[in-house]
């Protein structure tokens, strides 16, 4: 009888656990509508474009005025807004970067289109996704397969290597061969992201450090449930909620900011600027990369100090004799 509770209660978990999952993942894709997506308006009409924008939905857009159409430009190659609106000289034009989003920018021609009112509305992709992958399905593919690795890589050596030094060892193992050998596939083969070969490989291979040592780091410090933590956080709320196939502000507030600073949406943020923009960016995901790695040692290193200083007491305690038979 026990075993048969035992096995409908693993049952009703299993479907919880996907009804949790369809959630998570179906949730965002069916909520996608720009909240607070920061473009600028410029021109002689910038003031005109920004009230209409503001009426059609006053939540949609942070808006900021760029002095002429090369300003608005510049803010879009240095990644402070999606894309523009410029007016003066007939229908208002749009500028749009689908390296930075292409969901936006298509978004933002359909706005185009319905502020001109011509079916075909002028479109200047000024920082535009790779020709290979131009609604960017390859990119936002990526996301996943790291974090999986991560989780998987990181679960073996939490099971499988005893010491805190072998592990470091193997997760610095794990993000050079990881980040080389998958920028080699990306770029290489499958020809979908642009950019220095090196460079991206570095982002790559701390974004697998930094999954791999999450995992590691709580397994060490509150054992095997530091696993399942680790993958509930990264899987079920950091993919998700990544934004690798359309942008933070395109996604249910506040999940959208909260998604960029966990792993996964700071490696797609940085693997954006990196790859497009030329580093534009990059400031932020980067340093939320790094502090999600620091904090993996500091478990580590928290762990190793616990073992020694628990074999410290096993040696320093007295050993008892058995007393004499009488």
């Amino acid at each position: 009888m026990k075993t048969m509770q035992r096995a409908v209660a693993l049952g009703l978990g299993a479907a919880l656990l996907q009804a949790l999952m369809l959630i998570a993942f179906a949730w965002p894709a069916a909520n996608i509508a720009p909240r607070d997506l920061p473009i600028a308006v410029a021109g002689p009409q910038a003031a005109v474009v920004a009230e209409r924008l503001g009426q059609h939905d006053p939540e949609a857009f942070e808006i900021t005025t760029a002095s002429d159409a090369a300003a608005a430009r510049a803010a879009i190659e240095n990644r402070e807004v999606y894309g523009a609106i410029v007016t003066g000289g007939g229908a208002p034009a749009v500028l749009v970067a689908s390296g930075a989003s292409p969901a936006v920018a298509q978004q933002l021609t359909a706005i185009a289109q319905q502020l001109s009112g011509a079916p075909a509305a002028a479109v200047e992709d000024v920082v535009a996704a790779d020709p290979d992958d131009p609604r960017g399905a390859a990119f936002g593919a990526m996301v996943l397969p790291l974090v999986m690795a991560g989780l998987a890589a990181g679960v073996l050596l939490s099971l499988v290597i005893p010491t805190a030094g072998a592990k470091v060892a193997g997760l610095v193992s794990f993000g050079l061969f990881g980040g080389l050998l998958s920028i080699a596939i990306v770029q290489g083969w499958l020809s979908v992201l642009p950019g220095n070969y090196l460079t991206l490989a570095a982002v790559a291979g701390l974004v697998s450090f930094t999954v791999a040592g999450a995992v590691t780091g709580l397994a060490a410090v509150i054992g095997r449930a530091g696993i399942g933590v680790a993958a509930l956080t990264l899987l079920l709320i950091g993919n998700p909620f990544s934004a690798a196939t359309s942008a933070p502000e395109l996604l249910p507030q506040p999940w959208g900011a909260i998604g960029q600073l966990l792993p996964p949406g700071a490696a797609a943020s940085l693997l954006r600027s990196v790859a497009f923009f030329d580093g534009a960016g990059a400031t932020k995901p980067l340093v939320v990369l790094a502090v999600w790695a620091a904090t993996a040692l500091v478990l580590l290193g928290v762990a190793a100090l616990r073992g020694r200083g628990a074999d410290a007491e096993q040696v320093a305690a007295p050993t008892v004799e058995p007393a004499p038979a009488v």
